[in-house]
């Protein structure tokens, strides 16, 4: 008896002991801080950024020159093909020649009748000359002598010209390159009848050795560009351009813009622009498209990712942790451009050392607590994080 009333009493104890322990654990459970959202939170810091623009553009070789027939005749004769590369001065094309040498033999004729009518005008002023000094006829008819030779000496200049005349045109009946250069498009082909009236040139030949790349931007753009470029500031505008390729690679050189057309287009509102490109492996042919790339250097720029922002009607917010209750409250911020995935903020809206939440924006709200991780932590609970993941 004495016994049962022993193991009773050690059991009540025991029974006790082990509710106060459960009391105690429970309300530790209850006191346990609430150190808010575990959520990633960045420190803002001033680094190096460019802002880029795009511009759609054509290239063309900075020689581009349409081959046009300077006389009428049959294509007897295409020395190149399309594609070819040519030398300055190199035979091209060929038109019969056979009507200017006709032509030019006949020229030559007249040349020669011209210069025995001043021959004998010559002689005339000869003959006479004697009989005006022994007064057996007049001086008058002197004159007249002399004019007759003028009258042939202005014959024979004009059909020499005519001569000269025939000679080009027989020359030109040998079409040689103006530049060096790449054969464009042939349309003719041999016995075709071409004519310098034609709307379609023989041929194109561009000299790529240097290219052009033609842009246009709108006015604003332009006006934007003309200030920057020599600001001094954080904000100076790039002189250099880059182009990207209609296969979406960048050119392995950079370009300068060079010209403009120095007026603004009243029916599109833009103005044109002209970049100037190296190209001496000849990669790039005229005809060819691509986009010119032009950058604004930020060399103090404060980056936010796009991903950390939200956009409210036309505004966009962050959400700024403050350290000293560990709560956010949304700021709205200026967005200057984009570089990357990550937006250029204005320093007006944000600072140096400011901190912002990363992701998870669209749990919070002014005012609630955030418990701030390292941006790739990966949150295990509530309450934990592990290292950063790998």
């Amino acid at each position: 008896m004495k016994n049962n009333l022993y193991q009773c009493k050690r059991i009540y104890l025991f029974t006790t002991s082990a509710l106060l322990v459960f009391s105690m654990i429970g309300c530790q459970e209850t006191e346990v801080k609430d150190e808010g959202l575990p959520l990633p939170v960045m420190t803002l810091h001033e680094e190096k950024a460019a802002k880029s623009f795009e511009y759609l553009g054509s290239i063309e070789g900075v020689e581009n020159v349409g081959i046009r027939p300077q006389v009428d005749g049959i294509l007897e004769k295409i020395y190149v093909d399309e594609g070819d590369y040519v030398e300055k001065g190199q035979p091209l094309f060929r038109i019969n020649s056979q009507p200017y040498q006709e032509d030019l033999k006949n020229a030559m004729a007249n040349v020669k009748v011209e210069q025995a009518k001043l021959k004998k005008a010559q002689t005339e002023i000869d003959r006479i000359q004697p009989l005006i000094d022994n007064e057996v006829i007049s001086e008058v008819r002197m004159e007249t002598a002399k004019a007759d030779y003028e009258v042939a000496q202005s014959s024979l200049d004009r059909a020499q010209a005519e001569a000269a005349n025939m000679r080009i045109n027989l020359e030109f009946t040998t079409i040689n390159a103006p530049v060096s250069g790449f054969i464009g498009r042939i349309p003719k082909s041999i016995g075709n009848l071409i004519k310098i009236t034609d709307e379609e040139p023989l041929t194109t030949l561009s000299n790529v050795e240097d290219v052009y790349v033609y842009f246009s931007m709108s006015e604003s753009d332009y006006l934007y560009y003309e200030r920057m470029k020599g600001d001094s500031t954080s904000k100076k505008m790039n002189n250099e351009v880059d182009l990207v390729l209609s296969d979406g690679l960048e050119y392995e050189r950079s370009g300068m813009i060079d010209a403009n057309s120095g007026q603004i287009d009243k029916s599109t509102g833009s103005i044109n622009l002209r970049a100037k490109f190296e190209n001496p492996d000849t990669l790039l042919r005229s005809g060819s498209t691509g986009k010119i790339i032009m950058e604004q250097i930020y060399p103090n720029a404060l980056l936010v990712p796009q991903g950390a922002t939200t956009s409210i009607q036309d505004k966009r917010f962050v959400f700024k942790f403050q350290e000293e209750d560990s709560t956010v409250v949304r700021k709205e911020i200026q967005i200057e451009g984009r570089t990357g995935k990550n937006y250029i903020v204005s320093a007006e809206t944000l600072n140096p050392n400011d901190r912002i939440v990363v992701s998870g924006i669209n749990k919070l709200t002014n005012g609630v607590k955030v418990n701030p991780m390292q941006p790739g932590q990966l949150v295990l609970d509530n309450n934990a994080t592990t290292s950063s993941m790998q």
